[in-house]
């Protein structure tokens, strides 16, 4: 079976093209992590966001609020960060706002790295991104941000259920 064939198979229904949906984001996440991983020699695609994370927020972010941030739990914000602290790229210091709280700082290191290197992944992007227009890029970027809603809800559902 081929891509166009289980494009087809799955385009009869709403809950089909539900169904393709999801699984078509699990594949897609999975796929660009591979790519990624192999592109990039100094970090894995989820250290790299991780970085982007820490490196473009204005103040401090705990394990806990950057696991919220990336959809991870704080024990995987911790396992990155560890080894993003061993590479040289970061920090890791007590809140200054919750003693009790870990939070991530960049070194000159994570500067150095967009500075020098961050320019082949913007290319890998606009690779990944040529296939559509302006405007298709302007409505899956729509698409994906409601996609938040609908994680939100599941989320909500999930809570109530173990209650």
């Amino acid at each position: 079976m081929n891509l166009d064939e289980l494009t087809k198979k799955f385009s009869n229904s709403t809950e089909n093209q539900r169904k393709a949906i999801f699984s078509t984001l699990f594949i897609a996440g999975n796929k660009l992590q591979t790519l990624f991983d192999n592109r990039i020699p100094d970090v894995s695609l989820k250290q790299f966001m991780l970085l982007s994370i820490v490196r473009q927020s204005e103040e401090q972010l705990t394990f806990t609020q950057l696991g919220n941030l990336l959809g991870c739990s704080r024990q995987n914000i911790k396992k990155l960060a560890d080894v993003l602290m061993k590479k040289g790229f970061i920090i890791i210091q007590k809140s200054l706002h919750d003693t009790r709280a870990m939070c991530i700082c960049p070194t000159e290191k994570v500067n150095d790295f967009y500075t020098n290197d961050f320019f082949e992944y913007q290319e890998q992007l606009k690779y990944l991104f040529e296939v559509y227009t302006d405007k298709e890029i302007e409505t899956l970027f729509t698409l994906l941000t409601r996609l938040y809603a609908g994680i939100e809800n599941l989320e909500k559902r999930a809570a109530n259920e173990k209650k």
